[in-house]
C-alpha cells in the first residue's frame, strides 16, 4: 500500500510512511499511531486525502517522535536521544535535491513533552537551510499550533505557516 516505510526492528517506533510521487508533500505530525506499510489509520488515510485533493500526487507522513502510541500522553517523559537522531536523519533523508514543502501538522500537543519542540525546532533549522517552507491546513488551534489531520474539514485549505514566529512565540509561552 505504502512504497516510502521506515521502522525500527520491532516496528515500535516509525520513521516515515508513504507514497512517491513527483509532487511529494511531506507531512510531520506528533508521533505514529497504528498506521504501516500495508494499513492507514485515521490519520494518515485523511492525510492521503487532503494531499490528493490539493495537486499532490504522493506524500511523506513522519512525525517529531517516531515512537507509536495512540494517545501522545503514553509518550515517554525523556526521550531516547539515538531514536530522536535517527528520526531527524530519516526525515532529512527523505528531502531530496528539492526545497522540501512541509505540512506543520502536530496538533496542540506539541507542548506535553519539551523533546517534541526541540524536535521542531531542529526540523525548522533543516528545511530553512535547504529552502523549503511550511504549510498548515485549515485555521490555527489555540496559541498558534498547526492542527492534526484527524481533526480537519476537506472543505478547508493550506495557507503558510511562519514557523520562525510559531517557535518565538511557543518558546516565549512555555
Amino acid at each position: 500500500m505504502y512504497d516510502l516505510y521506515s521502522c525500527n526492528r520491532g516496528d515500535t517506533a516509525r520513521f516515515i510512511l508513504g507514497k512517491s510521487g513527483a509532487s511529494k508533500l511531506h507531512v510531520i505530525g506528533l508521533n505514529p499511531s497504528t498506521a504501516n506499510r500495508e494499513k492507514a489509520d485515521t490519520t494518515v488515510a485523511k492525510v492521503e486525502q487532503v494531499v490528493l485533493r490539493n495537486g499532490h500526487d504522493g506524500f511523506l507522513m513522519a512525525n517529531l517522535y517516531p515512537l507509536r502510541a495512540t494517545d501522545p500522553q503514553d509518550l515517554p517523559a525523556e526521550h531516547n536521544a539515538r531514536l530522536f537522531r535517527r528520526n531527524i536523519l530519516k526525515i532529512v533523508d527523505s528531502f531530496g535535491d528539492e526545497p522540501p514543502v512541509m505540512w506543520a501538522a502536530w496538533g496542540v500537543n506539541i507542548s506535553t513533552r519539551p523533546y517534541l519542540l526541540k524536535a521542531c525546532i531542529k526540523l525548522h533549522r533543516e528545511v530553512a537551510s535547504r529552502g523549503g517552507r511550511w504549510l498548515h491546513y485549515g485555521k490555527l488551534c489555540q496559541h498558534g499550533h498547526p492542527r492534526h489531520p484527524s481533526r480537519l474539514s476537506y472543505q478547508w485549505s493550506f495557507a503558510e505557516f511562519d514557523m520562525s514566529a510559531y517557535l518565538a512565540a511557543v518558546l516565549q509561552s512555555g
